[in-house]
């Protein structure tokens, strides 16, 4: 059953079939507090070779409005048409029990990368931060401009954009996943109750975990967040990660278990200052360190006006980087080469944590990881 997926004891098995393609489980890719299992699964039709797609078996929601307010988040996903955006294929119903078959992604999640940076002990590349941020702002961009089929504006919101959720493929190609966490404003839709957060508290904007209106505003700074991490090593709230007062003592509820104390994150995020973002980006290029310190400002409206203006900065910013080395271009060629280097210095250390692609190494992984926003263990 794959209630009791044990990974010592995985091996593949028939999970279902939808009309006449078997699909076959391979391996659990990634568990989160929330009963959710993302598995690796092989796709059978009738006639060719077996092809590979992830499946994320969900949590059953429990009453009807949650139900139907997850049938209509898959839909808004099937309408997602981007390469840097992880294709929906398929929504299973199996003893009762949700699963939806998305693309399989060859490589690493961006937290796997962040895990790999801090063994490492250096974050990546300028360039491949810069590169990394802009496919995933141009696909922020089609997602918050989508309509329906009568033209209305979808007023689509990620609200979950966190290195967990952003895969890099060993060929360059950069996605976004899960787009299950996704908001709606379109009128006469099921919306998302009150006092209920979805997601990865740790890269949230403050007006979500103020419980505020969403507006595509709210990526901008999840990804701000991403990005900062990603080019630097360190998160803009790493003091949060010292923990502090539980969720439960302040009566909020969450779908997900955060990966940093909701409420430390309230703190953090109440109190820090445009000094704070300057701070944090004073070592990165000038371009760069700007376009982040907008993104991240508390207010929605003082951030850039859409994500294609952040898409269009990060791509100027990585314009200056490329002249600064000479005029030497980076793209996807450049970010495969840069990602195999960074499984090859790390290849040494392998057995110091757990990480979530046993193939990533040939030799496989060793001990539990240690507590980190991303699952690594600390970022110094």
């Amino acid at each position: 059953m794959l209630d009791r997926l044990d990974v010592a004891s995985e091996r593949k098995h028939f999970l279902f079939q939808i009309a006449e393609t078997r699909y076959d489980f391979v391996r659990t890719v990634d568990r989160r507090p929330n009963g959710e299992v993302l598995m690796l699964a092989e796709r059978h039709e009738p006639r060719g070779l077996p092809g590979p797609v992830f499946i994320k078996r969900l949590h059953t929601p429990g009453t009807r409005a949650r139900r139907q307010r997850l049938r209509e988040e898959v839909q808004l996903a099937y309408r997602l048409r981007h390469p840097a955006i992880a294709q929906v294929h398929h929504f299973k119903v199996r003893e009762r029990k949700p699963y939806v078959v998305m693309e399989y992604v060859d490589g690493p999640s961006l937290d796997l990368v962040l895990c790999l940076m801090a063994l490492r002990g250096r974050p990546v590349s300028v360039a491949f931060a810069l590169f990394v941020g802009a496919e995933l702002a141009d696909a922020l961009e089609h997602a918050h401009s989508l309509t329906d089929d009568a033209g209305r504006p979808l007023g689509l919101v990620h609200r979950d954009v966190s290195p967990r959720n952003v895969r890099v493929a060993r060929d360059g190609m950069v996605k976004l996943t899960h787009f299950g966490a996704a908001y709606s404003q379109l009128v006469g839709r099921v919306e998302t109750q009150g006092l209920l957060r979805k997601g990865d508290v740790a890269y949230a904007s403050p007006e979500y975990l103020a419980l505020e209106p969403l507006t595509p505003a709210s990526d901008l700074f999840s990804l701000g967040l991403s990005l900062l991490e990603l080019a630097t090593g360190r998160h803009l709230f790493q003091a949060a990660l010292d923990g502090g007062a539980t969720d439960a003592d302040h009566g909020v509820r969450v779908e997900e278990e955060p990966s940093l104390p909701l409420t430390c994150m309230l703190a953090e995020v109440r109190r820090y200052t445009p000094e704070d973002v300057a701070h944090a980006v004073s070592e990165l290029p000038e371009a760069f360190g700007a376009a982040l310190q907008r993104a991240l400002r508390r207010e929605p409206e003082s951030r850039q006006a859409s994500a294609g203006a952040l898409r269009d900065a990060l791509r100027d910013a990585l314009a200056l980087e490329q002249q600064r080395n000479g005029g030497r271009l980076y793209g996807r060629k450049e970010v495969a080469e840069e990602l195999a280097r960074l499984i090859s210095d790390t290849s040494a250390v392998r057995d110091q944590v757990e990480l979530e692609d046993e193939d990533l190494f040939p030799l496989g992984v060793g001990p539990p990881a240690l507590s980190h926003p991303s699952g690594c263990g600390p970022r110094g």
